[in-house]
């Protein structure tokens, strides 16, 4: 083997370590999640449940040119279990200031679960191009003390 040969195969190999610590820093130090896909439910309707007094479920549908529920409205420490999937089209869904950055796929339901901390007001937009309406599509969760 060529020495040229073996320095580019230690370079690799260095590289990929390095991106293997990356994505274990960013899972287990930064504590970030994947989301998870659901198998889709017919019976799938835009809404918030209420589990118990600090534990909720939304459900997201996004379409042309809105997100549904528009306005959430939740207590601070709440846990959230987020569900999302798309009435047309891919959309893209990002809450400000939390780090949750989800697809909505027509057909499919994607799932992600955080807790907010913090009183205020967390902007959702959508981040992939849907249309010439796609600067409207904005939803709101607003987190109030009890």
């Amino acid at each position: 083997m060529d020495k040229l040969e073996i320095k580019v195969m230690i370079w690799s190999g260095s590289l990929m370590v390095v991106f293997i610590m990356a994505l274990l820093y960013a899972t287990h130090a930064r504590n970030l999640d994947v989301p998870a896909c659901v198998p889709y439910d017919s019976n799938y309707k835009a809404q918030v449940k209420q589990i118990d007094s600090t534990s909720y479920e939304i459900f997201y549908v996004a379409k042309m040119w809105a997100f549904e529920p528009a306005e959430v409205y939740l207590p601070v420490g709440s846990e959230v279990d987020l569900y999302l999937t798309s009435q047309d089209v891919v959309h893209g869904f990002h809450i400000e200031k939390k780090g949750v950055n989800l697809m909505a796929v027509p057909g499919g339901i994607n799932k992600v679960n955080f807790k907010f901390n913090e009183p205020g007001i967390y902007r959702i937009v959508c981040h992939e191009y849907c249309g010439t309406g796609h600067q409207n599509m904005v939803s709101e969760i607003i987190v109030n003390h009890p």
